[in-house]
């Protein structure tokens, strides 16, 4: 494969809260291809694209789970690839497993993943407390999560992604599997931290999600951004009203053209 390379087009006083540029990954097949993505501060970002598409490889690469063939990654104007401590600092990771102890609480769980980015104890508490209320856990809060559903289990997960006060969120697939409840609770509050300042970054099969809460979409397909931009702009390209006529036309584009 070609080799990559990319250079930040970052202001220094306004960073982008994720810029990559010509990030590449392969596996037996190209599976992130050149990406140029950049997403704002303050934004709700939705990446949407069929299987195989490269969203999650997209996703880890950023998180810093796998390292990419080359390019590069911006994390607030972090260089995430030569600086990853500092880039993990400062982002949340969730992914459509969730991974958390079983035998602890939440409460307790909360507890355990402040300890590990040595936030005070002081300050963790009414922070695990404002979370857990805030998903709707606040009666199981010390109950151990052997025993919840995959939705209470998520939410738990969403809380400790959460609790040491990231400015960018990265989101896959979060709503999978979750009740109409669970995944309101979970919504209300990623649509809060986006109020409060922060950036979320989701991906999702479920096209209905990316048109209530994104501010911009994001179209992948064949480890490529092919499209991007508001609900109007992508339904202006496509020359298609629904969100899911819009994703269909975009997504067979580079097929029809290849």
């Amino acid at each position: 494969m070609s080799s990559c390379s990319g250079e930040f087009m970052l202001t220094p006083h306004r960073p982008a809260a994720l810029a990559t540029r010509g990030l590449c990954k392969r596996f037996d097949r190209p599976a992130v291809d050149f990406l140029d993505l950049t997403i704002h501060g303050g934004e709700f970002y939705a990446l949407v694209g069929p299987n195989g598409a490269g969203k999650t490889t997209t996703l880890r690469m950023v998180t810093g789970l796998l390292r990419p063939d080359s390019g590069s990654i911006a994390i607030d104007g972090i260089d995430a690839l030569a600086d990853p401590v500092a880039a993990k600092q400062i982002t949340a990771w969730l992914s459509d497993e969730p991974m958390i102890y079983d035998k602890l609480t939440p409460y307790e769980y909360l507890e355990f993943v402040a300890g590990l980015w040595r936030i005070d104890a002081a300050a963790a508490e009414p922070l695990a407390r404002e979370l857990l209320d805030w998903l709707g856990l606040a009666p199981h809060a010390h109950e151990r999560c052997e025993g919840f559903s995959r939705g209470m289990r998520q939410k738990v997960a969403l809380a400790g992604a959460l609790v040491h006060d990231p400015k960018l969120i990265i989101l896959d697939e979060p709503l999978t599997g979750l009740d109409a409840g669970s995944a309101r609770q979970v919504k209300n509050v990623l649509k809060e931290r986006v109020r409060a300042g922060g950036t979320v970054i989701m991906t999702t099969h479920i096209l209905e999600v990316a048109e209530r809460m994104a501010d911009r979409i994001g179209v992948i397909a064949h480890g490529r951004l092919i499209a991007e931009g508001t609900l109007d702009e992508l339904r202006a390209r496509s020359g298609q009203t629904a969100l899911e006529d819009a994703f269909l036309a975009l997504v067979a584009e580079p097929v029809e053209a290849a």
